[in-house]
């Protein structure tokens, strides 16, 4: 009984970490279903998202520390989302006043709301890392990563090499995270397959409810090409390496004033 109660346990801290990205499928849905006063949907949904923002804030769910961390995300996801639609990569069909070069600006939520359930699951499970890379490791590998979303589009697209590069350098790397008492581990590798998939499922179900279209999906919606995966997993990658990064850093900072204040 007891595994079926930690799995219990677990699954209940991942609906409630992954509230926002719950906020922004429903949503989706329902200015989908139902009839919009006024704005065009993609406004509609950039109102919902501020205002989840504002109270998941408000009401202690997010700290302002994990809100700066989600600002950086909404911001970097912005830039990628302008570039590869200018690149044809997919697009944005619907009117909306809030766009910017074609660009919804709710679009950059949809980001963001992944480094919500990164901090929101990390401050639940007490996660700690294992055999953490150097700094002057981490920092290269998630810049090389996330310019290899623009690069490849005039060179060659090296994410398999890059994919590669990440097993070596956390072969030995290890999350530990608790479930209702009980601490567990996990290959950190393995933490960025299962993340990386279940946001491919997250994208099909995005698309189905007409946030973006790839061209394919233009006429009829179609499922969302496996090989994505690898891009969902390399970008979990560089979310991971920047929430855990900044976690790093406050970690080491109040242990020093810790110190001081002890000494």
């Amino acid at each position: 009984m007891r595994p079926i109660k930690q799995l219990i346990h677990f699954g209940w801290v991942q609906v409630i970490s992954c509230l926002f990205p719950g906020v922004i499928f429903l949503s989706m849905a329902m200015t989908q279903i139902l009839p919009l006063p006024l704005l065009p949907r993609y406004d509609w949904l950039l109102i919902i998202f501020l205002l989840m923002q504002w109270w998941m804030v408000h009401t202690g769910l997010e700290t302002r520390d994990e809100l700066k961390v989600i600002t950086v995300f909404h911001m970097i996801g912005l830039a990628l989302e302008i570039f590869k639609t200018h690149m044809g990569s997919w697009s944005y069909p619907e009117e909306g006043y809030f766009k910017l070069f074609g660009v919804p600006l709710y679009s950059g939520f949809m980001y963001a709301s992944v480094a919500s359930y990164l901090c929101q699951a990390w401050r639940r499970m007490k996660v700690e890392l294992v055999k953490w890379p150097p700094f002057m490791v981490i920092v290269p590998l998630a810049a090389a990563i996330y310019l290899n979303f623009f690069t490849h589009h005039y060179w060659m697209d090296i994410r398999w090499w890059l994919s590669g590069l990440v097993i070596i350098v956390f072969w030995k790397s290890w999350v530990i995270y608790e479930v209702n008492g009980t601490f567990y581990r996990m290959p950190l590798a393995l933490s960025f397959v299962l993340i990386g998939f279940f946001i491919w499922i997250a994208e099909n179900i995005a698309t189905f409810l007409g946030a973006w279209e790839y061209p394919n999906q233009t006429d009829a919606w179609n499922l969302v090409h496996l090989g994505k995966v690898s891009s969902w997993l390399l970008l979990v990658i560089v979310s991971f390496l920047i929430v855990a990064t900044l976690k790093q850093v406050k970690k080491k900072n109040s242990t020093k004033i810790k110190n001081l204040n002890t000494n």
